[in-house]
């Protein structure tokens, strides 16, 4: 019998799928797990070097398997790294789940990411590749998800609270 997440997070760099996980997760008295920290754990270094050792390719296997383990087996809240979905063996992982997409401005994720983040699709010309990767990303996070909360002008804190409510869950407190 596998354990399924309470939540799971999707949504591009920037959009807050941590803070705010960490937010629900203490919230709703379970606990976080993101898969890109999966990820390094696994291979035994930061997904920046993967890309460089390995590969894209690689490195979307590692996602893949980490993903079908945390989904599998993680009953907290999920964060998932903002490609995942990029992969259908992921989306079909994700069918039956509360997926909820953290939709941001570009505005807002380069102010939370910053253009010098260490993002490895992200390294050259940061702003026209942020958009690439949304115009190929962004029906796939809705194929995926139960629900979408706007990030833009809130709080992580209401960010938190918007998730809570497009899925109708309780916290303990209540």
């Amino acid at each position: 019998m596998s354990i399924a997440p309470v939540v799971v997070l999707v949504g591009p760099p920037g959009a807050g799928k941590s803070t705010v996980g960490r937010l629900l997760a203490e919230r709703l008295g379970v606990t976080f797990r993101d898969t890109d920290a999966d990820i390094e754990q696994l291979a035994g270094k930061p997904i920046p070097e993967i890309f460089v050792d390995e590969g894209e390719p690689h490195f979307r296997e590692l996602e893949v398997r980490a993903v079908r383990d945390a989904a599998a087996t993680h009953p907290g809240v999920l964060a998932l790294g903002g490609g995942a979905v990029m992969a259908d063996a992921t989306r079909a992982l994700l069918h039956d789940l509360p997926v909820v997409f953290l939709e941001v401005a570009l505005g807002d994720a380069v102010k939370r990411v910053g253009l010098d983040a260490p993002r490895p699709l992200l390294a050259i010309n940061p702003r026209a590749r942020w958009r690439e990767l949304m115009e190929a990303r962004r029906p796939l996070y809705l194929e995926v998800a139960t629900a979408v909360v706007d990030t833009e002008g809130r709080t992580p804190e209401q960010v938190a609270d918007a998730v809570l409510e497009a899925l109708e869950l309780k916290t303990p407190h209540e």
